[in-house]
Parts: structure tokens; sequence; C-alpha cells
């Protein structure tokens, strides 16, 4: 029987696009190629694979499709993407999953309201200061 292989993408869609795309090019993807589907986006890529794909709109639409939580990532550097989010004043949840996973996850919306969630490995570490702002930013 055929099965899930893996997650390939997520779809986001705006009334914003380079405020979008500047937005996932500082968290650290790539804009790359995209078919032309008639209708204006972009596609964001992680390495060698399109992960977010953005569909601009004139209007944000007043019915959202589906109940998609959030969109999830695995990360490389957790404090400089704290301190990026920190000086771009964006809000942040700094979270530590119970042992024996121990793994950080950062939790943020993007600029279309949809929730990002970045993984980070356990043996990371985070300096005091940056787990204090995230208390102190309002959620």
């Amino acid at each position: 029987m055929a099965g899930i292989q893996r997650m390939d993408h997520f779809t986001v869609v705006t009334d914003q696009l380079q405020l979008t795309q500047d937005f996932y090019e500082a968290l650290g993807l790539t804009v790359g190629p995209r078919p032309n589907f008639g209708v204006p986006g972009l596609w964001l890529y992680a390495g060698d694979h399109a992960v977010l794909h953005v569909i601009a709109v004139a209007q944000m639409p007043a019915l959202r499709r589906g109940a998609l939580d959030h969109m999830a990532f695995m990360g490389e550097d957790i404090a400089a993407t704290l301190e990026l989010l920190l000086s771009r004043s964006i809000a942040y949840r700094l979270i530590r999953l119970p042992r024996p996973w121990s793994t950080w996850q950062v939790f943020f919306d993007d600029p279309n309201g949809a929730e990002v969630e970045i993984d980070f490995d356990a043996a990371q570490k985070v300096p005091q200061h940056l787990k204090d702002a995230a208390e102190r930013i309002p959620q």
C-alpha cells in the first residue's frame, strides 16, 4: 500500500507578498523556481525543496479554509533566530519539551497571522536575556 512519506509543503495566502517574502527569507528560506499558475506568488525553499508556497491575493478571504493549527520547521541556531525575532519586535513563545526529548520550540506569527513553529536541538543554549524576552513581549 502506498503511504505518506514526508511533509511536502505548506501554503500561505497573503495580501502582503513582499512583507511575507522578507519575513521568511530572514528566517533562512530562499525564493526559488515556481510554475506559472496564472496567479502571483512565490515558492520558498529550504535547501533544494520548496517547503512554503505563498499565494498573493488582492484581499484576504473572509472565510479561511481548513483547520491547520501551525506549520513547523527544524532550525539550526536558536539564539540567532530569537535575536532576529526580538530585533523585529516579533512576539514569541519559547518552550522546552519534557525529557527525554528536551527539544526547544519557538512559536510566533507570520505577517499573515499563520502560526510558525521552529524546533531546535536540545543541546543548543539559549541566553537568559532571550528567555526573559519571551516572557516580556506581549502575546
